[in-house]
């Protein structure tokens, strides 16, 4: 069933309530990285151009007690969000209570406010993230419609998600709507050749979504440190690469359901210690010496996953191909970045996490038809799991 988008509802002269993700890395109070709050500047434009008034929610970081509070405060948020939309953004520092509610009564259509940091409910019995149904009744009387525009947290049940919209109209923003057209289309009804890059570190984080995959995906190449517990499931020997023991046998089994679909990596690059310094080969998979660890795949595995790639309508990337905060065992996730970005007339989607990481820091974003804002959002939804924050959107 299609859900309700923003640009569905009538919204000139009503209160907007709008779940937004500015969850963003701060350093002594100042924003290193902006890019959740662009993502969310077309759906509060759009409130703005159609005269609604639009108040903002969002959590940002865990807060666990008082001390918690001055740090993870969202005014540094309204502060760039002001210069962003070139307005002042009224800022309430309040969750609830009297004057949170005089500031949205007072509101002009085409204003925008955003309330405190929604997880400051969470001190006194985890309010927000428990989705108390006080809390979201609550939030959901200080407006006349809303709009869920917070794909990140899409897989929580959360008064500011779930429990606002069990009273009223919902409707997708319009990131949300590009997540549900994106991962939702990888999901149902992918464009053939489909193929599905995996890496990071464990099989344990991403079981769910081999299995859905593997029914989708004509083929799903498998990098990062997760990579050698399947090939330890094949009897290779991996030297000190990491491996989980206890997943062996469900690696098998994957091995085994895949039918020729896994590609595993063909070399890695090895090194003694977990460092940037050490001494580095690049060796056969066949080849990994008893003493050492690999922590990047190799040359032949880029030209490997780049020939995979070849003529692919639909590629979806989630998790790094080795240890790529470190410089020298980067190679592999650029090549694979480098070769996904170079595909002509295909739909490339990176499903959040480091992998989004990655390619912004290489210059790559652009050449991407979707990079998801959320990670354990977009892994759910690659697993096929029905997320409570879309469920919770009306339908059309």
């Amino acid at each position: 069933m299609a859900k309700k988008i923003v640009n569905d509802l009538q919204l000139k002269g009503k209160t907007v309530l709008v779940r937004a993700d500015f969850n963003v890395p701060l350093d002594n109070g100042e924003i290193t990285n902006d890019n959740r709050i662009q993502q969310a500047l077309p759906t509060i434009q759009h409130i703005i151009k159609e005269d609604g008034k639009v108040v903002l929610f969002s959590h940002l970081g865990k807060v666990k007690s008082e001390d918690d509070k001055a740090e993870l405060s969202l005014r540094p948020v309204a502060n760039r969000l002001s210069e962003l939309l070139s307005t002042d953004v009224i800022f309430v520092d309040a969750t609830r209570g009297e004057e949170l509610e005089e500031a949205i009564q007072s509101m002009n259509e085409g204003e925008v406010l955003l309330v405190q940091n929604t997880r400051y409910e969470d001190i006194d019995g985890k309010k927000e993230s428990k989705n108390d149904p006080e809390l979201g009744q609550y939030w959901a009387s200080l407006g006349d419609v809303f709009v869920n525009d917070a794909f990140g947290t899409a897989h929580r049940n959360h008064a500011s998600n779930v429990g606002i919209s069990t009273h009223l109209e919902t409707a997708a923003g319009f990131l949300m709507e590009k997540e549900m057209k994106f991962i939702g289309g990888v999901v149902d009804n992918p464009e053939r050749p489909f193929v599905a890059i995996l890496g990071g570190a464990k099989v344990s984080d991403k079981i769910g979504v081999i299995e859905n995959l593997l029914t989708k995906a004509d083929k799903v190449l498998i990098g990062g440190g997760m990579a050698y517990t399947f090939l330890k499931a094949q009897g290779k020997e991996i030297g000190q690469s990491l491996l989980e023991e206890d997943k062996l046998d469900l690696a098998k089994d994957l091995l085994e359901r895949a039918e020729g679909k896994i590609v595993l990596p063909v070399d890695g690059k090895v090194t003694k210690e977990f460092s940037n310094d050490g001494e580095i080969k690049e060796v056969s998979i066949d080849e990994i010496p008893s003493d050492l660890q690999a922590l990047d795949i190799g040359s032949k595995t880029v030209e490997l996953f780049a020939k995979e790639l070849e003529g692919a309508k639909t590629v979806v990337w989630n998790g790094p191909m080795g240890v790529f905060e470190m410089e020298n065992f980067a190679q592999g996730t650029i090549g694979v970045c480098k070769a996904i970005a170079s595909l002509q007339d295909a739909t490339t989607i990176i499903g959040g996490g480091d992998s989004a990481a990655a390619a912004m820091e290489l210059g790559f974003a652009d050449e991407f038809s979707h990079i998801s804002t959320g990670g354990g959002a977009s892994l759910e939804y690659l697993e096929g799991i029905e997320l409570p924050g879309i469920k919770a959107i009306s339908n059309k």
